[in-house]
């Protein structure tokens, strides 16, 4: 290892960097350190964590590769990046795993300790793949992480295993050095973190300083790179994954409401982090309930609505199947509740750790009976927080349940979020009754329970507890006005044409959907939920090649906007990318009877811009 190497800096607009390992070896959280200093940084960034589908995968095997893709830029971007321009491999399972990821010319780190015949024999090598010529079209720089964390951990007082738990700080050291990270922020956070731990504090910090000094002062590299900060609007930012933002959106929209936030859920990967959000903010009044299922999660959400509260329950797809049922009673009771689905791969348990968009046509259709409900999709990990609200909003107003939709991908992607200004977004009315609304013939008075508002439909939200104010609930049809029990066929299609039109009826309030046109574009995309980043970079790249496009994206997925007919009946071609086998282009084609052609991809991981943009240019040639 040589000294006083001096190294040219060199500049970056952006970078894509993939750390891969073990599911032992602490890549979710070295990207989340490197992603954590970028944005202090002033970078703008998007992730995308990529975990495996065992919980502990036997170690060094394909089977439990964990990786982490950051993208990082000093300007505006949308996705985690297509291709990585650099990988990390912590051993020979991630580097055979991830190498068809990196395109030629790209940068790989390796970690050489680990390329032992034992694990590369886990790997399926028959061959060491630094030694036989395969990896010549990279750049391969090979690192003994293992060995000198391992030596630099012994003043630490921690045993030679141990020490090698700190492997992926010495990592993070390295590239931290590679692409001039600050490195003050990791070393405050692991004397935090690890307060309790002295001596694994002492020993991360060392690994973490040993491969930051070992880029500065060996010989393999002639230069480090720097990605300088973006430019944001003015304002206060952060760094926000999607279930933090929808649970903080929760908070923020009880408060615009004056309600108590009760979320009874039942853990789920991969919305349980809402649950575990939500359960650290009781100085808001929050009150969270981890039942022992699904079907008690929901039916508590749904008592705390009828007491007064915001009830909310989180869940993922298998989770939304046993919630139906009650999901159907509160469509009966035509009480708020908020139905959070993070949607992941299916059907059964599928894939709990990867990302699907398959679960609409269940969040449109999936109860018994004629059971309408409005649907909100978030496009963007920050996006995330206006969807909870815009979902609450609903509910309060129109006394309905409402499924939110996001999905793996954005629950756990990041990205900066400028904080909003709460005071500018418009209070939630929830109305609750406080008196009677009817006067007998004989001039009694008393409540009719399902007396509508003329303009929302909604019936009166009544809580238990005010006087003159009782009435009945049940699973049972209600009868129109009073709500009893009532077996009447025309009251039945009454009530039925009712709570459809009450839904149907949302459509007015809903913002236009907004396109993104250009004169002479004869193709419009069209997508919902978290493809709108790949749709958007890949609509860029389109324009950049000097082609025409139109875009436009969901966010209200039931009732559609009002003008969403007139918008695709515009363009002579219609394309719509989803996560699933064409669930929006089946809802588009049978509502408005246009030829929208389906870019379907099942693959438990998101879009890459490339494979949209391909899909566009081959449409706009006269493909399919």
């Amino acid at each position: 290892m040589a000294t006083g190497t001096k190294h040219v800096t060199e500049q970056l607009g952006k970078l894509v960097i993939r750390f891969a390992g073990d599911s032992g070896d602490g890549m979710q959280l070295t990207g989340d350190r490197f992603t954590t200093s970028s944005a202090l940084l002033g970078n703008d960034l998007s992730t995308f964590p990529d975990f495996p589908a065992e919980i502990r995968a036997p170690a060094g095997t394909l089977a439990g590769v964990s990786a982490f893709q950051v993208h990082i830029s000093d300007h505006d971007i949308l996705t985690p990046g297509d291709a990585p321009d650099v990988l990390v491999a912590m051993n020979p399972a991630a580097l055979r795993a991830d190498i068809g990821l990196l395109p030629a010319g790209g940068t790989l780190v390796v970690n050489v300790d680990a390329f032992d015949e034992r694990n590369l024999a886990k790997a399926g090598y028959t061959t060491n793949p630094l030694a036989d010529d395969s990896l010549s079209a990279y750049t391969v720089y090979e690192v003994p992480m293992t060995s000198i964390t391992q030596e630099v951990c012994k003043e630490a007082g921690v045993k030679p295993r141990d020490a090698e738990r700190s492997k992926n700080f010495f990592a993070l050291g390295l590239v931290s050095w590679l692409y001039t990270r600050p490195i003050e922020p990791t070393l405050e956070w692991i004397t935090t973190r690890f307060a309790s731990s002295p001596s694994v504090a002492d020993a991360n910090t060392r690994a973490f300083r040993a491969g930051y000094n070992f880029g500065e002062t060996a010989e393999l590299f002639t230069s480090n790179y720097e990605v300088r900060p973006a430019a944001f609007e003015p304002g206060e930012y952060t760094q926000i994954t999607g279930n933090q933002a929808l649970a903080w959106g929760l908070v923020a929209a009880a408060r615009l409401a004056g309600l108590s936030l009760f979320l009874g859920s039942y853990p789920i990967t991969p919305a349980s982090d809402i649950l575990h959000e939500l359960s650290r903010r009781k100085e808001f009044g929050v009150r969270t309930f981890q039942a022992e299922d699904e079907i008690a999660g929901v039916g508590s959400a749904l008592g705390a609505a009828f007491g007064g509260a915001l009830g909310v329950t989180t869940t993922s797809g298998p989770g939304l199947d046993l919630k139906s049922e009650t999901v159907g009673l509160a469509i009966n009771l035509e009480l708020p509740l908020v139905v959070v689905d993070v949607q992941r791969g299916g059907p059964s348990t599928g894939l709990p750790t990867k990302a699907e968009q398959a679960d609409l046509l269940h969040a449109m259709y999936g109860r018994h009976g004629e059971a309408p409900v409005p649907i909100v999709a978030a496009r963007t990990p920050s996006d995330c927080f206006n969807a909870a609200i815009a979902a609450v909003r609903l509910a309060v107003t129109y006394r309905t349940p409402v499924i939110l939709l996001s999905d793996g991908y954005l629950a756990n992607g990041a990205e900066p979020w400028k904080l909003p200004d709460l005071d500018a977004i418009e209070p939630i009315e929830p109305h609750f009754a406080s008196e009677p609304n009817h006067v007998a013939a004989d001039g009694t008075p008393s409540f009719l329970p399902y007396v509508r508002d003329p303009e929302t439909l909604a019936r009166p939200w009544a809580p238990p507890g005010v006087p003159g104010l009782e009435h009945r609930i049940g699973g049972l049809e209600k009868a129109d006005a009073t709500g009893n029990v009532s077996y009447d066929p025309e009251n039945h299609e009454i009530m039925v044409k009712w709570r459809a039109a009450k839904v149907a009826g949302i459509a007015k309030e809903l913002p236009d959907v907004e396109v993104d046109h250009e004169d002479g574009a004869e193709v419009l995309v069209v997508g919902w939920g978290s493809t709108y980043g790949a749709i958007t970079a890949a609509v860029r790249r389109v324009r950049a090649r000097g082609l025409k496009v139109a875009q436009a994206h969901l966010d209200f997925l039931n009732p559609f906007p009002l003008n969403l007919g007139e918008v695709v009946r515009r363009y002579p071609k219609v394309l719509i990318p989803e996560i699933n086998l064409g669930q929006l282009s089946r809802l588009i084609r049978a509502e408005f009877l246009v030829d929208a052609q389906s870019l379907n991809k099942v693959q438990g991981v998101p879009f890459r811009a490339g494979e949209i943009e391909d899909a566009i240019v081959k449409l706009l040639e006269g493909g399919a």
